[in-house]
């Protein structure tokens, strides 16, 4: 028979083990996504980073040429949404795991961006072998530099 300490000790540590890094440095962390009106893959993205506990809130885009120039997304990387999220722009299917690397070691640049919609990234069918380029954009970046390559053994090896 289990006394209530062992219990109570049994259930924080697999509490502790569950928790993945992603998903402990997400919580808390607010994502706004601004999302193409009736798109569903801006809301499967959104969908994944509420499972990793990222605070997550949708507003639909009103005009978003303007919007996402005002956020420094230079034109030939956009995709359908754009996400604000501790004073960096995350444009697109953006990888957790890359959007997770810049809020962790805030680097000097404005944002991420995975331009287009390619098949596979985070909401557009989650293939873990997907190949893609996530580009830094602004800051130190400039117009754009590889950050991360997607489906690659080394994907920080850019």
């Amino acid at each position: 028979m289990t006394n209530r300490r062992a219990f109570l000790t049994g259930l924080g540590a697999t509490a502790l083990i569950s928790a993945t890094p992603a998903a402990r440095a997400a919580t808390g962390t607010a994502l706004h996504v601004l999302s193409s009106p009736n798109c569903g893959c801006c809301h499967a993205w959104a969908d994944l980073a509420r499972a990793r506990g990222y605070a997550v809130t949708v507003e639909d885009l009103t005009d978003p040429g303007a919007q996402k120039a005002a956020r420094g997304v230079p034109a030939n990387l956009v995709s359908c949404h754009t996400v604000d999220a501790d004073g960096y722009v995350f444009e697109g299917h953006v990888p957790f795991e890359a959007m997770e690397a810049v809020l962790r070691d805030r680097p000097d640049i404005t944002g991420l961006a995975v331009p287009g919609m390619p098949m596979g990234s985070p909401g557009m069918g989650d293939d873990p072998n997907a190949r893609y380029d996530v580009i830094a954009f602004g800051g130190s970046a400039g117009a754009g530099r590889v950050f991360y390559r997607a489906g690659t053994q080394r994907p920080f090896d850019v």
